[in-house]
């Protein structure tokens, strides 16, 4: 008689948001309604020029490209010398991705890894940098520096994600930071990914229209040290402009992987609508919108961090991004329960790894009304 058969299907860990289904029960019962704030999707509207773009491109009876329109790459290439310090970028040279956690969570399975290999991440990050080790079947590990592991992990890297700015954390890496991850991933011949979503949010030191230096890229030459040999850079819209319902995202940098990134995707099917990469193509050559939506977050971040700290709340790192990393000193879910009874929600740091036990992330991306809303149960919170 034959065993009982394999179960079908991925075994990969629980979901970790569905964890807040209790705390959004509870804050549901604020008379005055949920201030949400644990999720960082964008609530304010796509711009009208890049929805006229998506309009017009609608007619998109054909097949588009994997490796996107040429028009859509060169004004990628434009973007990166433009925003991020890059220069000379070749259009061939960059793929648009179908969302940026598409691409993490699929990128190790892409590159090729398997059983033995080891992708190194932030202590504190995004979960599906893990998933996407999961499902290649090779072995996440966190560490902020390659020095510090041990030499028989360190000999299996093959690759290494950098999240700057940072979520949760909001932290960011500068030059010298970045070339020395790049330096030492390349001594032991791994990928280096990048992750720069939030690129375009810098605060304070980090922000160029307040008189500070723009966050930098790894592509950027100073780091890079004019070769993109074994480097990824990766990159959303959804935040600066926008476009987190149009799945619009990018990666550049290393010719040979690039290459081998689109025959893999052109196998599986792994495309971005036309209409989407229209879209992109518009957003990518109007810096106006961008400015004004970091605008809209600047003056919600000005209004949140003096209300968290006078409720008790210590505010870390946080000097990029749509978050503010922050802690009271009790255990993350104490806390998240406690406002969760203020109709306030926000993002248990536990879910970016253990490192993050004891803090939350608020995310600015609430309309303004509920910004207030939430300054104002803060502020009744300290009475």
């Amino acid at each position: 008689m034959a065993g009982k058969p394999k179960p079908f299907g991925l075994h990969l860990p629980d979901y970790p948001w569905d964890a807040m289904a209790p705390y959004r029960a509870i804050a549901a019962e604020h008379p005055a309604g949920v201030v949400d704030l644990s999720i960082g999707t964008p609530v304010d509207p796509t711009p009208e020029l890049i929805r006229s773009a998506l309009a017009a491109a609608a007619d998109a009876h054909g097949y588009p490209t994997t490796h996107g329109t040429t028009a859509l790459r060169e004004a990628i290439s434009a973007w990166f010398a433009r925003r991020r310090g890059v220069p000379g970028l070749d259009p061939l040279d960059i793929l648009p991705t179908v969302g940026s956690k598409e691409l993490v969570a699929w990128l190790p399975l892409l590159l090729g890894l398997g059983e033995g290999d080891v992708v190194v991440r932030p202590t504190v990050a995004y979960p599906t940098y893990d998933i996407g080790a999961h499902l290649a079947g090779a072995t996440p590990v966190p560490a902020d520096s390659l020095a510090e592991l041990p030499g028989d992990v360190r000999a299996r890297v093959r690759l290494v994600w950098i999240n700057s700015p940072g979520n949760p954390t909001g932290d960011v890496l500068d030059v010298h930071a970045l070339k020395a991850i790049v330096d030492d991933a390349r001594s032991l011949g791994a990928v280096v990914a990048s992750d720069e979503c939030y690129g375009e949010l810098g605060w304070d030191a980090w922000d160029p229209a307040e008189g500070g230096e723009p966050v930098p890229s790894v592509l950027d030459p100073w780091v890079s040290g004019g070769s993109h040999e074994l480097l990824l850079a990766v990159y959303s819209l959804s935040k600066q402009s926008n476009l987190a319902g149009y799945r619009a995202a990018f990666t550049a940098g290393d010719p040979a992987i690039i290459a081998n990134l689109v025959n893999s995707r052109k196998h599986a099917g792994m495309i971005v609508p036309y209409p989407v990469q229209e879209a992109m193509r518009v957003a990518l050559g109007d810096d106006t919108h961008v400015a004004e939506q970091k605008d809209l977050y600047r003056r919600r971040r000005a209004l949140l961090v003096p209300a968290l700290e006078a409720a008790g709340f210590t505010i870390s790192g946080s000097v990029a991004g749509l978050y503010l990393w922050a802690s009271d000193g009790e255990p993350t879910w104490d806390t998240i329960g406690r406002l969760a009874g203020l109709g306030i929600l926000a993002g248990p740091g536990t879910f970016y790894g253990d490192a993050g036990s004891g803090f939350i992330r608020v995310a600015l991306t609430g309309s303004d009304e509920r910004i207030g809303a939430a300054v104002a149960r803060l502020a009744d919170l300290v009475r």
